[in-house]
């Protein structure tokens, strides 16, 4: 056993394999925290050379833009450089002729709406609702102001060197204004968000419809909560993944269809949503209730009670709301969550209408619309689609014997 576990001598070879130690608990922390520290080692290195690659990007459209490159060598200038570095590092990926303008373009855009700037960045910030690190977004804005008004200064806003370079240029090319990029931005490194679903939130207009929503949280929630509340929650959802089989339909059928696939339920709903479930029963003075969907968001670190309603706002919907989050606050809520939100989708509504039915309600709430439901009525089904696919072949092979027979 004692010549088992020798150890080798150094340059001596063996088998590395598992010791007969005494792993305890210390021993388990120690090991976790050494991972814990690679894992931030390894995420701080990828940041550092994404930053480092994005610099290059940066600079490489302040030359473009500063020596007015194609107006100083001809308007294939941007073909050559990239001709010449793709030869001089033909295994470094970026240096295609679409990629260096999208190069020039990024800090065209940036410097460009930077100057344009009449309006104080506190305005600027409260408008993007930038409320997790109100600093966040006054960095990347005076680092930018700083670029516009001194050319010579190709300082590169080291904000950015946290968003990947594809998100980037999804960014500039689909946003129409420096707030609508700087929120995309924060949006990406508040949530981590993936390019799609950066494309998704992009496609849903997430910075027109986030922030807007009629609410009376500000009443019952304290400041940091309330503006973190109205930022996730929209004033508009698009419900384009869920079809009912006719008009009109009932609520039961369209809360079926929304949770047909919850994955895009949730995707719509935005990040952080985790669904509890749908028509959860609660039984108050020995009378039974359904919650119609029931979230729990991971960043709000709250329970979201959502009822949904295939027709306009009405008073009494607020009311029977406020009551199903009270009922939650008292059967589910933990000690260590915020309070819950309620969350009232309909189809339709009038600001005045809900404004007024929030007075007296203790409970916070809020009021959003839906569109764009499908009718499966109006979807060919695949045997119809098969039907048409032979159709256009019989019909083209037809043609195609016509246009024979005429060449002969």
């Amino acid at each position: 056993m004692a010549e088992e576990n020798r150890m080798p001598e150094i340059g001596e070879p063996y088998m590395v394999k598992s010791h007969d130690v005494m792993l305890d608990a210390d021993y388990a922390e120690w090991i976790a925290e050494v991972k814990h520290r690679y894992r931030s080692a390894q995420v701080k290195a990828a940041v550092k050379v994404n930053g480092e690659k994005l610099l290059f990007n940066w600079q490489m459209g302040c030359d473009l833009v500063q020596k007015k490159a194609e107006e100083r060598w001809g308007a294939g200038v941007v073909e050559q450089v990239s001709l010449d570095l793709r030869q001089e590092f033909p295994h470094e990926e970026g240096f295609s002729v679409r990629n260096l303008h999208y190069m020039k373009q990024w800090y065209s855009f940036y410097t460009g709406e930077a100057a344009k700037l009449q309006r104080p960045v506190a305005e600027i910030m409260a408008e993007t609702a930038w409320s997790g690190n109100l600093k966040k977004l006054q960095q990347p804005v005076a680092e930018i102001q700083k670029v516009a008004q001194n050319p010579d200064d190709n300082a590169f806003p080291q904000s950015f060197a946290l968003v990947p370079w594809g998100q980037h240029i999804e960014i500039i090319t689909r946003s129409k204004s420096l707030e609508e990029a700087l929120f995309y931005i924060r949006q990406i490194v508040d949530q981590g968000l993936s390019r799609s679903a950066l494309i998704s939130c992009m496609k849903a207009n997430l910075f027109e419809h986030q922030g807007n929503i009629v609410n009376n949280f500000s009443a019952h929630l304290p400041e940091a909560q309330s503006r973190l509340v109205q930022e996730v929650l929209k004033e508009n959802y698009n419900f384009g993944f869920a079809a009912v089989d006719h008009v009109p339909f009932e609520e039961r059928e369209l809360e079926d269809a929304l949770t047909s696939d919850v994955t895009r339920l949730l995707l719509e709903m935005g990040t952080g949503f985790a669904f509890m479930g749908r028509q959860r029963e609660i039984v108050v003075g020995g009378r039974s209730r359904r919650i119609d969907l029931l979230f729990y968001h991971v960043r709000l670190r709250c329970y979201i009670v959502c009822e949904i309603k295939v027709k306009p706002f009405e008073p009494e919907f607020a009311g029977k709301l406020n009551f199903y989050v009270s009922a939650v606050d008292e059967l589910l809520k933990a000690s260590d969550d915020n309070p819950t939100i309620g969350l009232l989708i309909c189809s339709d509504m009038n600001r005045t209408d809900v404004q007024w039915s929030f007075r007296g309600m203790t409970a916070p709430l809020g009021v959003a619309t839906y569109n764009n439901i499908r009718i499966k009525d109006m979807l060919p089904t695949q045997e119809q689609l098969k039907e048409r696919m032979e159709l256009l072949q019989r019909e083209l092979r037809a043609t195609k014997r016509m246009m024979k027979n005429s060449e002969k």
